[in-house]
């Protein structure tokens, strides 16, 4: 039996960027190890340090990135006054997008690890864009591009790697309230790009006024995870606590359970994203679906229904990823007649698929195969591809289909 190790982030009183690095080193990774691997980087101007400490009577890992030249409070970095002399230097100046993802293409990181930050930093430029109106690539970083996050989305990568996690999952996150100082003056909390990633992900309010999730946290989160929500079944191996810089009222920890499981079709967070409408011609219901489609959606589908005084509508639908629920919204505003959208998060088990070209007695045709546990379960053939082949040889569909699909399931399990 194949068993998967998973990693569940339990966030009670939220996430940041350290407290999920400081989870993983309490859970088993290395210190040293991880600092060995961060130090591909070859990121100056910083100083990683690990200590234990209590919060609210619990203890916790805190790791730390000192930043040279600067003092840490929360939620802020001070500089330190420069000797005489010295020209002032910003570790933690603004950056680009280009710029990071430059500085991790350049790095040492194993590919995998790269991968994972690079998708990290690209979806919270993409949020950041959203909230200020511009393109990810003109998004410029404020604490977001310091050294201090670089540090902690990349080294959360490295060591859920280091840990071999498979598949990660995370609990509802309580976003806090109140108003925070930022780079643009005061703003209400959630940060706006927070609220972004958080799009499509559970949520709740648990009565504190601070900030208790950083767009850091959160990117990693809702870029890393498969799921979220309940905690997944599986047998608990270790458990870590890491750190915040808040001490509030209640433990101000985050918490990370690591656990195998048996292998099974993996599970994912999608949205589904509707409305209906009853005064839209229905001319517009193709291009609007394909438009959908265009836009990131995973399906999308019309369902005639029946609405108040029997007037007869139709529910738009489409399933996405949740950090396309604004495109698509936005899309459906724009191309039909409706004046609200809605969305609810799911959770669906799929399938490992993947597209392969077989030579059938028909000639190459593509299939779509599905497997679990490596085990062959659906072989689906393109249906344009077998329309075309029966139009161009005299023959029914149907029966091209039929010999495509036991030709190439035939072909799959004899490879």
């Amino acid at each position: 039996m194949t068993l998967l190790k998973l990693a569940y982030f339990d966030c009670p009183s939220g996430a940041a960027g350290d407290m999920i690095l400081g989870a993983l080193v309490d859970a088993g990774v290395p210190f040293e190890k991880l600092q060995s691997e961060l130090a591909g980087l070859a990121l100056a101007g910083y100083r990683l340090e690990r200590s234990e400490v209590m919060k609210a009577g619990f203890r916790a890992t805190k790791v730390h990135v000192h930043l040279d030249g600067y003092e840490e409070g929360p939620g802020y970095f001070r500089r330190l006054p420069e000797p005489e002399g010295q020209h002032e230097h910003s570790p933690a100046g603004h950056r680009g997008l280009g710029e990071i993802l430059g500085i991790l293409e350049r790095s040492r990181l194993t590919p995998v690890v790269r991968d994972m930050a690079s998708r990290v930093f690209r979806r919270l430029a993409e949020a950041e864009a959203r909230v200020h109106g511009t393109t990810p690539e003109r998004v410029q970083f404020h604490d977001v591009g310091a050294i201090d996050a670089i540090v902690d989305v990349t080294g959360s990568c490295i060591g859920l790697h280091l840990l071999g996690v498979d598949a990660v999952h995370f609990g509802t996150l309580p976003v806090g309230g109140g108003f925070v100082q930022g780079p643009h003056g005061r703003i209400p909390v959630p940060a706006p790009a927070v609220a972004e990633l958080l799009k499509g992900f559970p949520t709740l309010d648990n009565g504190i006024r601070r900030e208790l999730v950083t767009p850091t946290g959160a990117a990693i989160l809702t870029t890393l995870a498969v799921g979220s929500g309940a905690m997944p079944a599986m047998r608990v191996t270790a458990v870590g606590y890491g750190a915040g810089t808040l001490d509030l009222e209640t433990p101000n920890v985050l918490r990370v359970f690591l656990g195998e499981a048996a292998a099974a079709a993996p599970t994912e967070t999608i949205v589904q994203v509707e409305t209906t409408v009853d005064d839209m011609s229905p001319q517009l219901y193709e291009p609007l679906l394909e438009r959908l489609l265009e836009s990131g959606a995973l399906d999308a589908w019309l369902t005639p229904v029946i609405m108040k005084r029997s007037r007869p509508g139709v529910v738009l639908t489409a399933l996405s990823e949740p950090g396309r629920v604004a495109d698509l919204s936005r899309l459906l505003f724009e191309e039909s007649s409706t004046i609200g959208v809605r969305w609810t998060a799911y959770q669906r088990a799929r399938l490992d698929r993947e597209m392969v070209r077989l030579e059938t007695a028909h000639g190459p045709v593509t299939f779509k195969v599905s497997r679990l546990d490596g085990r062959v379960i659906t072989v689906t053939p393109e249906f344009e591809e077998i329309r075309r082949i029966a139009r161009d040889r005299g023959l029914a569909v149907r029966e091209v289909l039929e010999q495509a699909r036991t030709e190439g399931r035939r072909l799959l399990s004899s490879s």
